[in-house]
């Protein structure tokens, strides 16, 4: 039961896509060796390779982020039986580059120059700010449409806004609105493989008047 009647809350969520615009892909150059000296140099020399192998397919080195070489000791097993295995010498690179033709040779050739660990490929867009205040003005649309039939089919006409609350689309518990929000405005072509879609959700309050 309601016990404070006040008005109706909408929810109302929408999606913006758009074709890929970049692409940025997370990497590392690991090495295992019995010295830290060995390591360090196994290391070097694969990051000089695939430095060069970034150069080759123009990725410019301001396009390339890569941390220093981190040293660990490596062990197998746990406990007083545990076996040392060596010196884990490891470099991370984010590498971002608009030619999203040539992701594909890019990956094969950095792998082949030595780095060993791909730890994920993401298609971005430039402009994901203009979207993602596109796709919620389209979910402020979509929650007012929701809003007016209920009170049409209620008899009464909406009043001002009272409340605005931001929701992320994507958070744990909001699973049941989801298909449930978006007045029309996102379809399954949202989804489609090749483009970014950015996604935005709120939920408002209107007061309402009776004529």
């Amino acid at each position: 039961m309601i016990e404070r009647p006040w008005g109706v809350t909408a929810y109302g969520a929408a999606s913006v896509k758009s074709k890929p615009e970049l692409v940025r892909t997370q990497f590392r150059v690991v090495r295992l060796e019995q010295t830290p000296s060995d390591a360090f140099a196994a290391a070097n020399e694969a990051v000089r390779a695939v430095r060069q192998t970034l150069r080759r397919h123009d990725v410019p080195d301001s396009a390339v982020e890569r941390s220093r070489l981190d040293l660990t000791s490596s062990w197998d097993g746990y406990g007083p039986n545990r076996k040392f295995l060596g010196y884990r010498c490891q470099a991370a690179f984010v590498v971002e580059t608009g030619n999203l033709e040539d992701i594909q040779q890019l990956l094969v050739d950095i792998v082949a120059a030595g780095a060993n660990e791909i730890e994920s490929v993401d298609f971005d867009v430039a402009g994901k700010g203009e979207m993602r205040a596109e796709a919620r003005r389209r979910a402020v649309a979509a929650a007012r449409r929701k809003a007016e039939l209920y009170a049409e089919a209620a008899g009464v006409r909406l009043g001002p806004v009272v409340h605005i609350e931001d929701v992320d689309p994507d958070r744990v518990g909001n699973e049941r609105y989801r298909g449930h929000g978006s007045g029309g405005a996102a379809s399954g072509e949202d989804l489609a493989p090749g483009h970014v879609v950015v996604s935005a959700a709120v939920t408002l309050g209107f007061a309402l008047t009776h004529d």
